[in-house]
């Protein structure tokens, strides 16, 4: 296992590029970069990009979801087209920065309803899991991964949803987020146990005794016993350090976390 951080640790204060400047100048080998606009999602951005992050491994590329990830479970394919336009950019620049895995939410889940829009039915595994196979299928001819990460609120809220997807799409890879599994009222392990053996990497973060995030070290969590139950469930790949900006004071705090899990991460072996 790596430890590194995600330029969205460093959103809205700084932008990508000022955010991927500071993840390596803090002495991290691996990195998310978090693309907050459609302007960032465009090839162009990544190629002026891609020559400050050398020497910085960029582990995957992550979106505003709302903004067009929905639209591929649309019934209409021309509103799928929409999104594929974008998924088509993010996969270019995701090529641009040597990245293998793009962090997938798909649509909104609100109080049973979806945001999918133009009456997809979301609640049919079916049509899901196909439209799941198909996003899958069109990065994969870039080379690049879609990875599904469990969410509170986006499709993969619950577990056991990953194992469904999978029966459609068996080459699928989950991004395991403990924040996230905290918010869905489910037990983390439940979700390490629904995506064993195809967790691509790890969004990790900690909660104070509120509920509260706060950066990893600073909460509740024993992350000896996070990581070993990652291990025991196959995982050796990437932890990425995804903390919101109010989550602390100034980026030396974020380098101690990194060097907190990269103790335990030592440890354990």
């Amino acid at each position: 296992m790596k430890v590194g951080i995600s330029t969205a640790s460093l959103f809205p204060e700084k932008h990508t590029e000022e955010g991927a400047r500071i993840i390596k100048s803090l002495g991290a080998s691996v990195a998310e970069v978090f693309f907050s606009t459609f302007y960032e999602y465009r090839p162009e951005f990544s190629k002026a990009l891609a020559p400050q992050l050398d020497g910085l491994e960029i582990n995957s590329v992550h979106v505003m979801p709302l903004n067009f990830e929905p639209n591929l479970f649309n019934v209409t394919r021309r509103v799928r087209g929409d999104g594929y336009y974008w998924l088509d950019q993010i996969a270019r620049s995701a090529n641009l920065l040597k990245c293998k895995n793009y962090t997938f939410h798909g649509f909104v889940r609100a109080g049973g309803a979806s945001m999918a829009g133009g009456g997809a039915n979301v609640g049919d595994v079916s049509f899901v899991g196909e439209r799941i196979a198909e996003a899958h299928a069109f990065m994969a001819r870039y080379g690049v991964n879609l990875c599904l990460e469990n969410t509170a609120r986006y499709a993969y809220c619950y577990p056991g949803f990953f194992r469904e997807m999978r029966k459609f799409c068996p080459d699928l890879y989950g991004v395991f987020d403990i924040k996230q599994a905290k918010r869905s009222g489910y037990p983390y392990t439940m979700y390490i146990k629904d995506m064993q053996g195809a967790i691509a990497y790890v969004h990790i973060s900690d909660v104070n005794e509120l509920g509260a995030t706060c950066l990893p070290g600073k909460g509740i969590y024993d992350f000896t016993e996070v990581f070993k139950a990652l291990k025991d469930a196959g995982f050796d790949g990437n932890v990425i350090i995804e903390n919101y900006r109010g989550d602390y004071s100034d980026f030396d705090e974020l380098k101690r976390a990194m060097e907190f899990l990269n103790e335990i991460v030592y440890k354990i072996g």
